[in-house]
């Protein structure tokens, strides 16, 4: 597999809500350079970090809400 095909099925990885990759149109990411896709999948996991670090708060907060309705 080609470096770039590579970087594009991680991206679609990074892109899926599911656990099935998301289609992304070709032609569309023909458009982007190696370092450029690699920049777009760099984006992605951070967003994701953030997301998951914004989500393990809101969690927290919920589990400390149900320890106290429980006593």
């Amino acid at each position: 597999m080609e470096e770039k095909e590579y970087v594009i099925d991680e991206i679609k990885s990074l892109i899926s809500t599911t656990n099935e990759k998301t289609e992304i149109n070709p032609k569309f990411l023909d458009y982007f350079d190696l370092e450029e896709l690699y920049d777009i999948k760099e984006n992605l996991l951070r967003k994701k970090e953030l997301v998951r670090e914004n989500n393990k708060d809101f969690l927290e907060e919920i589990y400390e809400k149900t320890k106290i309705n429980e006593i």
